[in-house]
């Protein structure tokens, strides 16, 4: 290979034949991102990657750069993650040949590939929450089905195959977000919109822990405290301790007339948080939510 007559150094040749395939394959090229909707949010296993669900596939933020999941672009609604699977429901990317609404699916390889758990056709599961160490799932059924005799909510402890149905004593409202405690399959909380409740056995009897809107939660991922999202006027963020039923609140960064829709860790780094907003804003803390910097606003990715 020559330029202007003069043969390249092989060092050189190499390095800029490394540089012309990352530009052809699209590597290190910062893609345009934008968030249309969001309904879920997590971290990879091994912490590099936080993964946002939205209306048309699954966003990526790694490394300080946005990019599109090349996984299909299904419209995934209750999306939540566990040590080694994702969960949804929700609408199928067009032009897939797969039934809608999707029912129950699950990914073990990260979103390329999607399995079928029963209730397409059937039902939409907007709120779906799971055990990230055991895989229980919890879901809000909105309707009958062929498998859920009426609404409410109902849990499996077998990836899908079967299920039963939570009496739900003293929840007695709309129910917005449900959290699996990370290796406790019975202990389950349920973000609503009289407050925040808790139940220790399966969801059969639900107490309240705090009165008030409350519109997301979360376990953490040692299983000791609850983070939640509340608006009362204002967007709140709390952590309460489940051993000394105490709550400290989190500083959030400024959100006008917008609250906390979703909330993750990172496994790899337990002090890192990560934060989605009705508005579709995103934010990361590295201080456990002392500092926060933004990484998307209103739906456009930075």
């Amino acid at each position: 290979m020559k330029l202007s007559g003069y043969a390249l150094h092989p060092a050189l040749r190499d390095a800029l034949a490394v540089l012309a395939l990352t530009l052809y394959s699209g590597a290190g090229v910062a893609q345009s991102v934008t968030l249309p909707h969001v309904h879920g949010l997590t971290y990879s296993a091994d912490g590099k990657r936080l993964i946002v669900a939205v209306h048309d596939g699954l966003a990526i933020y790694n490394a300080g750069r946005w990019s599109k999941d090349p996984g299909p672009r299904h419209d995934y609604m209750g999306f939540t993650a566990t040590q080694k699977r994702f969960y949804s429901s929700g609408h199928p990317a067009p032009g897939s040949g797969l039934t809608n609404p999707l029912g129950l699916i699950v990914s073990g390889d990260g979103g390329r590939t999607w399995e079928k758990r029963g209730f397409e056709g059937e039902s939409d599961f907007h709120t779906l929450g799971a055990s990230y160490e055991t895989n229980a799932i919890y879901v809000h059924n909105p309707g009958r089905n062929s498998r859920m005799d009426r609404p409410g909510i109902y849990y499996t402890l077998n990836d899908g195959f079967t299920w039963t149905r939570a009496q739900a004593q003293g929840l007695t409202s709309a129910v917005h977000a449900i959290a699996v405690h990370p290796s406790k399959p019975q202990t389950v909380a349920v973000a609503a919109k009289e407050g925040l409740f808790l139940s220790t056995d399966s969801g059969e009897r639900f107490e309240r822990l705090a009165a008030g809107q409350a519109l997301a939660a979360f376990f953490e991922l040692g299983g000791e405290h609850l983070v939640y999202s509340m608006h009362d006027g204002a967007a709140r963020l709390y952590r309460h301790s489940l051993k000394s039923r105490s709550r400290t609140e989190i500083p959030l960064p400024p959100l006008t007339q917008d609250a906390v829709s979703y909330i993750a860790q990172n496994p790899a780094d337990k002090s890192e948080y990560a934060i989605a907003t009705f508005e579709r804003s995103v934010f990361l803390s590295k201080n456990t939510g002392k500092n926060w910097t933004q990484i998307a606003r209103n739906g456009q990715a930075k």
